[in-house]
């Protein structure tokens, strides 16, 4: 009898499985599919081709995938290689305390086309994916401006203090948070626009909200003070860096393809970061109907307004540059090895640069699938991303290793204690 073995088949949404096939017929090809729906619905799904070895099994961690969503030895392919039946849909989890993404794995006879579906059903297996820990409490805030979700690990603490920062999409996305406070971070998911009775825009961005959601965090009985980190992407990399220059109590700030500048106006107390030179007539389309975003921002070195830059040799923490080289919405590997050398002119070794060939701009944590192209709903066409499956899936499997790392070491106690 076929039987997908699958170990374990409740885990975190970052852990890798297992993943076995047994009982087929010695040198059998058959088809190897995932899906799950979303919870608006949308169904993602992969499949691949497989040959069993001479005793009729397969086993994820050495068989090479021979064709399908991709080639090679991947065991966890299934799942980043997972695309949306309905193109241009983001995989983005909505509830991330109460229910996980249902994975069904299934073996089906194949023939290595896959211009139809896969049919004979040989076995199959659900497999569940949380972004939240046992015991992970949510907690939604509203208190005094600050709009957001606390997520706190299990156990009484006190637990290093972490402030989660989203880019251009608005609301209150929580998913990440809640896998970092899975991993031993007392987690604040920021809302800044777009939510409740937050702006609708980001004109301008003042720092103090930011600064009154960090004391919020230091306040609470269960964060480790007298620091916290930031871990952000894309628009709200830019806050996160404002952050670490103006604030003394960001230690750790995470940066993923964002910019050292200001878009709009950043201002904190008497000081203002004037927009970068935005050239809106260099968006372009392309052929696949796709915006591309990434010239529209001047080159800082080239920008005649220098008050746009941050002041990034200001920061008293430590700062981690994540980029993609593929990133087809911001030039970030450029941004972020200007930002590099404004340290070094400066005396300054706080900053870490990690780059990746490959990958595009929404580097999420591991073995998620890759967006490469998705609705904004402040643009007017879809926006392209960029990626390439493989390549991205490396980087977030290794960056996310590295960001955990960063955090548990410039958070904590002894690390805190020398600043």
């Amino acid at each position: 009898m076929v039987q997908i073995i699958v170990h374990p088949k409740t885990a975190l949404i970052d852990e890798p499985l297992h993943i076995r096939v047994t009982g087929l017929l010695p040198n059998q090809l058959v088809g190897l599919q995932a899906k799950l729906t979303d919870e608006k619905g949308v169904l993602f799904f992969s499949q691949v081709v497989y040959k069993a070895d001479e005793g009729g099994e397969i086993d994820l961690e050495h068989a090479a995938a021979l064709g399908g969503d991709y080639v090679g030895i991947h065991p966890m392919g299934l799942f980043w290689s997972l695309k949306p039946k309905k193109v241009l849909s983001r995989l983005l989890k909505q509830d991330v305390i109460n229910s996980p993404y249902l994975v069904q794995l299934s073996v089906h006879d194949s023939n290595i086309i896959f211009s139809a579906p896969l049919e004979s059903l040989k076995a199959s297996e659900t497999v569940e994916r949380w972004y939240s820990a046992p015991g992970v409490q949510r907690i939604l805030i509203r208190e005094g401006r600050i709009r957001g979700s606390l997520f706190l690990p299990p156990g009484e603490g006190p637990f290093p203090g972490v402030i989660d920062l989203f880019g251009h999409i608005g609301g209150l996305i929580e998913h990440r948070a809640s896998l970092l406070a899975s991993r031993g971070f007392a987690t604040l998911a920021l809302a800044y626009f777009g939510y409740e009775d937050l702006p609708e825009a980001t004109d301008v961005l003042d720092i103090k909200y930011f600064e009154e959601a960090a004391n919020f965090l230091l306040s609470h009985p269960k964060v480790l003070g007298p620091s916290i980190g930031v871990v952000s992407v894309s628009h709200g990399a830019q806050i996160a860096l404002a952050m670490a220059v103006f604030l003394k109590q960001v230690a750790a700030t995470v940066c993923i393809n964002g910019f050292f500048f200001s878009v709009g106006c950043i201002k904190y107390r008497n000081e203002n970061i004037h927009s970068i030179n935005l050239f809106l007539e260099r968006a372009r389309t392309n052929n696949l109907g796709l915006l591309e975003l990434s010239s529209v921002f001047g080159n800082p070195q080239e920008e005649a307004n220098k008050h746009a830059l941050l002041p990034v040799e200001r920061a008293q923490g430590h700062i981690l540059f994540i980029v993609g080289e593929k990133d087809c919405n911001v030039n970030s590997k450029a941004y972020a090895e200007q930002a590099m050398e404004q340290l070094r002119r400066h005396g300054k070794s706080n900053g870490t640069l990690l780059s990746y060939p490959g990958a595009g701009h929404l580097i999420e944590p591991p073995y998620a699938p890759l967006c490469f192209a998705s609705h904004n709903p402040f643009l007017p066409r879809p926006v392209l991303w960029g990626g390439e499956t493989i390549l991205h899936a490396e980087a977030q499997e290794h960056s996310w290793k590295e960001i955990l790392k960063f955090l548990r070491h410039h958070l904590s106690p002894a690390s805190i204690s020398k600043l």
